[in-house]
């Protein structure tokens, strides 16, 4: 989302995106700015989307735990062991 978001602000123009570190692009709340925003934008994932995505890059990045199928997967993370 910072990525689209910047290009908007840069008409396209990816040379800002690349020039600015993204922490200097966009605040990020949860590290306690100094200042609040007048505009903020929120962006939530479906959980299901992050269920899939996560269960798939455990299977690849080997440090991570063997996920086991789908369906154990899903029950460690409705646990919040995912």
């Amino acid at each position: 989302m910072l990525e689209i978001l910047s290009l908007i602000r840069s008409d396209g123009d990816p040379r800002w995106c690349r020039s600015v570190p993204n922490w200097d692009r966009g605040p990020w709340l949860e590290t306690g700015p100094t200042f609040v925003p007048a505009q903020v934008i929120y962006t939530v994932r479906n959980p299901k989307d992050v269920l899939v995505s996560l269960y798939h890059f455990s299977r690849i990045f080997r440090p991570y735990k063997d996920p086991g199928s789908l369906e154990q997967f899903l029950e460690k993370f409705l646990q919040g062991d995912g």
